[in-house]
């Protein structure tokens, strides 16, 4: 029995009775659909398409019914008929050494050099050659120049306790470069975070040796950050991370936000009581200073004393006298003779206006 053809024949030798005849001819054309990936022409038989047929069809007869391979791309030749496709490679590949095996290398700046991920040899500044990519690759760094880490970043707090049990709030500077550039790129995964965590750690020892105070104060934060920069030299170098570090300068040290106003009051007070005791201290300073003059006066007074004692005696009696007299508005004498009362205060009165008197004719005439 014969097998269906899938474009729409008979397979196997059968016959088409339609026509009423026999077995179609060797030159009639085939029935049911053309293979769409055929180039043009309806006549050709039937049968499986090839690559070459599909560049052929995209190639050319597309654009109005070309014959097989027209208007292909096709590269233009060199005169004498060679390709062109060996000088392409040929400046491909200088382009390719040229770029990546060229280094120039700027003043302060070092380049490490590594073959097929391993290190290899460092650069100093200059032109230099390595092997191409990917054979040997180079990394630049400014070892000259002076990064800095702040601690914290942004407006968070950093809490650190003082050795006197109290919190403090700090935010401070590490200034850093690069000294080895071989340890710096191969001792450590991460520098940077290296960096920030040994300066915490440094941090917190140096401010609990401290007291809040002292951290307060100019002296001691001065003190806090050289702790801080020995301690962080040490731990770096223990660590062989190549980094030196240049300074630590700390910008803020302030109480914790929750206890702001009550550690306000609590200095408030710290001043109040500062003062009242430099004020005390005035006081007993300046008593000290009076009874030791006396002291003086009295010791002098006895050494004339001693010599002549009744011309002293006398002499102390009058000058007590006159100074408390002087400071009195009344005056009583017991002295027979004399009238007992003395209005002084109105005898001196008198005593002005008389010498007043003339004056004052005088501008007259």
């Amino acid at each position: 029995m014969a097998g269906k053809n899938p474009w729409g024949g008979t397979t196997g030798g059968g016959s088409d009775d339609s026509s009423g005849g026999g077995n179609s001819s060797g030159s009639e054309k085939p029935k049911g659909p053309r293979n769409p990936w055929l180039p043009g022409g309806g006549g050709e038989p039937r049968r499986s398409a090839n690559v070459e047929d599909i560049f052929k069809r995209r190639g050319g007869g597309q654009g109005g019914g070309g014959g097989p391979g027209s208007g292909g791309f096709k590269l233009p030749e060199r005169p004498g008929g060679k390709s062109w496709v060996p000088i392409i490679i040929g400046l491909v590949v200088i382009a390719w050494v040229g770029t990546t095996s060229l280094h120039f290398i700027q003043p302060k700046e070092q380049a490490v050099v590594t073959t097929l991920g391993k290190f290899s040899r460092t650069f100093s500044p200059g032109t230099n050659w390595t092997l191409p990519w990917p054979f040997e690759q180079v990394q630049v760094e400014n070892i000259s120049e002076v990064r800095a880490v702040r601690i914290p970043g942004g407006e968070a707090e950093k809490l650190i306790l003082t050795g006197d049990q109290n919190l403090v709030d700090l935010s401070y500077l590490i200034r850093w470069n690069i000294k080895d550039l071989t340890q710096f790129k191969f001792r450590l995964a991460e520098p940077i975070v290296t960096v920030e965590e040994v300066a915490e750690a440094a941090m917190r020892a140096s401010v609990a040796e401290k007291t809040l105070d002292e951290t307060f104060s100019g002296q001691g934060r001065a003190e806090i950050e050289e702790r801080v920069k020995n301690r962080m030299q040490a731990i770096l170098d223990t660590y062989k991370a190549g980094i030196a570090v240049q300074g630590v300068e700390i910008d803020k040290t302030d109480p914790p936000s929750k206890v702001v106003e009550a550690f306000k009051d609590v200095s408030a007070a710290e001043q109040d009581a500062d003062a009242a005791r430099n004020r005390a201290r005035a006081a007993a300073q300046q008593i000290l200073a009076r009874a030791e003059g006396e002291t003086t006066a009295f010791d002098k007074v006895y050494e004339e004393y001693r010599l002549a004692p009744e011309v002293t005696r006398q002499r102390l009696y009058y000058e007590t006298m006159e100074r408390v007299l002087s400071e009195t508005d009344t005056t009583v004498v017991e002295t027979q003779g004399v009238t007992t009362y003395l209005p002084l205060p109105e005898i001196k009165r008198r005593a002005q206006q008389r010498s007043a008197a003339p004056t004052v004719s005088a501008e007259g005439q």
